[in-house]
Formats: structure tokens, sequence, C-alpha cells
């Protein structure tokens, strides 16, 4: 099992201590050159230098000084409009890419930048934008890179590279040192970490009880998560009984839907749908129908709060709030009731 997956389960065991501690946090003391680490998160560093912040991404490598909040903010991404959410800081949305798909309301109309994989330069100079919060794919994102030759700011978020949800979540202290929200943000994870650990905890005793299968055939390939990713830790801390929960390679697992059939045909639950309704997952492949859990009515989506054009709260709040998505996992597979879920929805 990989080095990082055993420090997260140590932790796992040892953070139930915390569970019962209120979820507050006392500030943390600024001294010159003051590291304020992450728990799980190995994406960013945080060092107080006093008279500014000092932020720095890995992937791509790069550093920015925050001497004061940043108040006129581009978002590129749903997650983004997640962590700015959960700190009170939607305020500081002038401008988004994509607003068809950002699921929250926010508090005025920002300017519309058009796709995130291009975002109008035009429109991004006349924002006048303290920084456009970007996302690299690979080692860099060319389009940020055009914009800051132009003269916007760009800070890449890139929560996504985070394998465990505890480590996406934390990104949320980052965003929180760019708008001046570092106290609230290192408190609101505190309380979402010992949430988690709790809901985690208390399923050992029911610890591979129900089998569990994920996703969907997409263009004649099925992905399967190893264990080693985003909800392959979700499944194993549910205590879901998943054939590739110790599979530690970090990424999916492609499959035909024959593959699949010959290994999950007899899975108690079906996670991740990609179809609104059982009738229009059978139109999709006849061989759906084929499944224990088809057979069962024991198919899930993540739509539960998600709009015909695209926006999806499991995306936004979702990543910001993985004790909700672990919860909802955990409920579904005790067969709790739909009116117990948050973002996971039943197929009818």
């Amino acid at each position: 099992m990989g080095c990082r997956f055993k420090i997260y389960r140590l932790l796992l065991g040892v953070g139930i201590v915390l569970a019962n501690v209120a979820c507050t946090s006392s500030p943390t003391q600024s001294s010159s050159q003051q590291a304020l680490p992450n728990k799980y998160a190995t994406g960013f560093h945080i060092i107080d230098e006093d008279t500014c912040l000092l932020l720095e991404v890995m992937e791509p490598h790069e550093q920015y000084r925050i001497a004061k909040p940043l108040n006129r903010i581009a978002t590129s991404s749903t997650t983004q409009i997640g962590f700015l959410g959960a700190l009170n800081a939607l305020d500081k949305v002038v401008a988004v890419c994509n607003p068809e798909l950002i699921y929250t309301t926010l508090p005025s109309k920002p300017i519309d930048l058009g796709d995130s994989m291009k975002p109008s330069s035009e429109r991004a100079l006349q924002a006048q934008l303290d920084a456009l919060l970007v996302v690299s794919y690979g080692q860099n994102n060319p389009e940020a890179e055009r914009l800051a030759r132009l003269g916007v700011k760009t800070i890449y978020i890139n929560e996504w590279r985070e394998e465990s949800p505890l480590a996406r979540a934390e990104w949320v202290r980052f965003v929180g040192a760019l708008v001046g929200k570092l106290e609230l943000a290192d408190s609101l994870f505190n309380c979402i970490e010992q949430r988690y650990l709790a809901e985690a905890e208390r399923q050992t005793k029911n610890r591979g009880t129900v089998s569990v299968m994920l996703g969907n055939n997409f263009k004649g390939t099925w992905y399967m998560p190893s264990g080693n990713t985003y909800m392959g830790y979700l499944l194993h801390d549910a205590g879901a009984n998943y054939r590739y929960a110790e599979d530690m390679r970090g990424e999916s697992v492609p499959m035909t839907i024959e593959q699949v059939l010959n290994q999950f045909s007899e899975a108690d639950v079906w996670i991740g749908a990609s179809a609104n309704s059982m009738a229009e997952l059978a139109d999709l492949d006849e061989k759906h129908q084929w499944f224990k859990a088809y057979k069962n009515g024991r198919v899930y989506n993540w739509r539960k709060q998600y709009r015909i054009d695209g926006a999806n709260n499991f995306w936004e709040r979702g990543v910001v709030h993985p004790e909700e998505i672990l919860s909802d996992i955990v409920n579904v597979l005790d067969g709790a009731p739909d009116s117990t879920l948050h973002y996971a929805n039943r197929l009818y």
C-alpha cells in the first residue's frame, strides 16, 4: 500500500480523538517566516512572512505574495465558487468562466469570460481583476500564461490533483489566504475534518458488508477508480466492499463493459451512473440491465443538486464538504431513505 495512503489511514485513526472537540480553532500566531503547515494537502504551502503571506503551488511551481486580501476575483471552475462560498466571499467574484455551470446563486451578476479553456482576455482586462483563479491540467495552463503576459494576474488552484477528499477540501485554506480569511478557513476545515473522521470511524463495524460498483461506460471504456483516488478513499472510508480498494496505482482502471460484468455483475449497489432514470440507463446499453444492482433498483447518480444546463453542486459545495459525500455513500450502502441524501440521487 502506498506511503501516502498509509499516512492518511493513520491520520484517520488518530484524528478521531479530535472528533469530540468543539468545532473551533485558535488563530495561528504569525512570526517571521513561519510555516502554516497542511494536514493532508500536498499541492500548496503557506508561509507567514509577517508583512504578507507567501503562497506556493507545487505543480506548476508558482509563488504568490499576498500583502492584502484580493477583492476582485474571477473564477474558472465551479470548485473555486465552492471554496469562496464556504468562506462567505462570493461578493468578491466579479467575473466567471462558464457561468451556466455554476450552481450557487451569486450576489451580483458577474462578467462572463466565456469558456474556461480560453477565457476572453478583453473582458478579463475590463474587469480590473486582482486575480483570475485558474487550473492546470498539465504542467502549465497556456491560456493562463497568455493572460499573464497581457497583464492579468493568474493564480493556480489545483485541488483536483489531491488524491484524498480531505486533501482536496484543505485547499479552502489556500483560498482563505487569498481573500484574507485564513483563520476562518482553518476553523472551517477543522470542523470538516472532525465530521469526516467521525463518520468514517462509525463504519468500521460494518466494513465490507455491501459490495459496490461505480461509474459508466464512456465511449467504449468503463473507468473504475482505484483505491488511491478520490472516490477510492471515499468508498474505503464508507466501509464499502470494493474490488479495487487495495489497488494503489493512483488512477482509474480502464475496462470494457464485458470485464465490468464479469467482475461486478453481483455488486449490491451501483453509484455514479450517468443516467437520470432506469429507463434511460437501459437505453444507453441493454447490458446495464444484467447487473444485480439494476435488477434490485439500487442505482444512484450524483445529480440530486443538478440543473439541466449542467450545473451540479456535487462538484461545487461537495468538494469543500467531503463529509457530506461520505455520509451519502454510507446512507446509500445502508439503504437509507432518499431524503437523507445530499448529492446522491436514486434512479427510478
